[in-house]
C-alpha cells in the first residue's frame, strides 16, 4: 500500500512541470494528438456533502494547478443523466474520463464506451464491478468499515453496555463501496455475535444512501425491537444523521451509540454534542489529487506505475490502484480534521457547540 502512495506523491511533483511538456505524446488510450481534456462525473449531492463541498474543490485546485482542460457534472443520482454526461464530454473532446459510479451496471457501460472511443478512463472511490477502468483510486474501504466497527465497539464499552443490540444500515446495495465498509465492520462484530456477547439486531441496506429513507428505515427497526437498540453501526455521516434525527425524537440520542464517515460538518457537529460517537475521516484532498494527476497523465498519453492492485471480483481483472489510509474521529481528535483544513472551525463550532468545541481542543 505505502509504494503506491509514494508513487503518487512522486508524480505530484510532476504534474506542473514535466506532465505538461507530454501533451502531443501519442499513446494506447489513444488521445494521440488531441489537447488533453478531462471529464469528472461526481454521482450526486444528496448522499452525502463531500462531493460537491471536497471532491469537487480538490479537483478544480489540482486541475487549474496543471493548466489543464477540464469539466466537472454531478449525475444527481440519475443513471440516464449520467451517461448522458458521458456522452457529452466524450463528444467534447475529453481524453479522460474519470467516474463515480452510481451502480457497476450504468458505470460499465460508460468505461465501456469510452474504451471503445479511445478515451481513458479511472474509477474514482468506487470501482465499477466488471469494468474497464485503467485505474480505480480510493480509500482502503474494507480498513475503512473495521475503523466503524471498532470504533462502535469502544463506544459501547465505554456505556457499559451488557449484552447489546446492535443495528446495522448499510450503504446502497448497488454500491461496492458499501459492500467493502460492511465487509469490514462485520469483521469485527460478527465474532461479537458468535460468542453472544452482543445481539445481532436489524440489519438493512439504504437504497442510493438516500437520508430521508434511512431516517423512514431506522424508525422502523426502533418499532420492531420494541425501542431496544444499544448501538448502531450507521454507515456513513448521513445515514447516522438520519438515526440521531429519530433517536431525538425518541429522547434516545447520547444514550445510544451511532457510527458514520465522511467527518461532514454535521457529522462532526452530532460527535461534539455527544449524539455520535465517531465518524472516519478520509483526507479527500489526498484522494483528489492522486486521482487529478493519473487523468492528467492519461489525458496526455501517458501511464503512471501506482505499485498495487485491486482485484475485481466480478471481471476477475487486477486493476492498478491507489488506496489510501482512512483515520477514526471521535470527539478527542475532531481538532485533526480542522487543523487539516478539510473543514473549519467556523463551519463546525456554532454558538451552541462552542463550549464542546473548547472542551475538544479545538481554537
Amino acid at each position: 500500500m505505502r509504494k503506491g502512495i509514494l508513487t503518487i506523491a512522486a508524480v505530484g511533483l510532476l504534474a506542473t512541470g514535466a506532465l505538461t511538456a507530454c501533451g502531443d505524446s501519442s499513446d494506447d488510450a489513444g488521445s494521440g494528438a488531441k489537447t488533453p481534456k478531462i471529464g469528472v462525473i461526481l454521482p450526486d449531492s444528496a448522499s452525502s456533502d463531500r462531493w460537491e463541498t471536497a471532491d469537487r474543490k480538490f479537483l478544480e485546485e489540482a486541475f487549474k494547478a496543471a493548466g489543464v482542460e477540464y469539466v466537472i457534472q454531478n449525475a444527481q443520482g440519475d443513471k440516464t443523466q449520467f451517461q448522458t454526461i458521458a456522452d457529452q464530454m466524450m463528444t467534447g473532446g475529453a481524453t479522460a474520463l474519470m467516474i463515480v459510479n452510481l451502480d457497476s451496471g450504468t458505470g460499465k457501460a460508460v468505461l465501456d464506451k469510452a474504451k471503445s472511443q479511445g478515451v481513458a478512463t479511472i474509477d474514482y472511490d468506487r470501482l465499477t464491478l466488471g469494468g474497464s477502468a485503467q485505474y480505480y483510486v480510493s480509500f482502503d474501504n474494507v480498513a475503512v468499515g473495521k475503523l466503524q466497527g471498532e470504533g462502535l465497539v469502544k463506544c459501547l464499552s465505554e456505556k457499559g453496555a451488557k449484552n447489546p443490540v446492535v443495528a446495522e444500515l448499510n450503504g446502497s446495495p448497488t454500491d461496492n463501496n458499501a459492500t467493502l465498509f460492511k465487509s469490514g465492520y462485520d469483521s469485527v462484530l460478527q465474532p461479537k455475535y458468535d460468542a453472544k456477547e452482543y445481539t445481532k439486531g436489524p440489519d438493512q441496506s439504504v437504497p442510493a444512501w438516500d437520508n430521508t429513507q434511512a431516517g423512514t428505515i431506522f424508525e422502523q427497526m426502533l418499532t420492531s425491537q420494541g425501542g431496544k437498540i444499544d448501538g448502531v453501526l450507521a454507515a456513513n455521516d448521513g445515514l447516522g444523521n438520519a438515526v440521531v434525527s429519530i433517536l431525538k425524537k425518541n429522547n434516545l440520542n447520547g444514550k445510544v451509540p451511532v457510527t458514520g464517515q465522511d467527518a461532514t460538518v454535521q457529522g462532526l457537529q452530532n460527535i461534539l454534542a455527544g449524539d455520535q460517537c465517531m465518524t472516519v475521516y478520509k483526507a479527500i484532498k489526498q484522494e483528489a489529487q492522486a486521482g487529478a494527476e493519473l487523468a492528467i497523465a492519461l489525458a496526455k498519453g501517458e501511464r503512471k506505475d501506482v505499485g498495487q492492485t485491486v482485484k475485481d471480483p466480478e471481471g476477475g481483472r487486477e486493476v492498478p490502484s491507489v488506496l489510501l489510509t482512512p483515520k477514526a474521529i471521535d470527539k478527542s481528535n475532531v481538532k485533526d480534521v480542522i487543523a487539516d483544513g478539510f473543514v473549519t472551525k467556523e463551519q463546525v463550532c456554532t454558538a451552541a457547540l462552542a463550549a464542546a468545541c473548547t472542551a475538544a481542543g479545538i481554537s
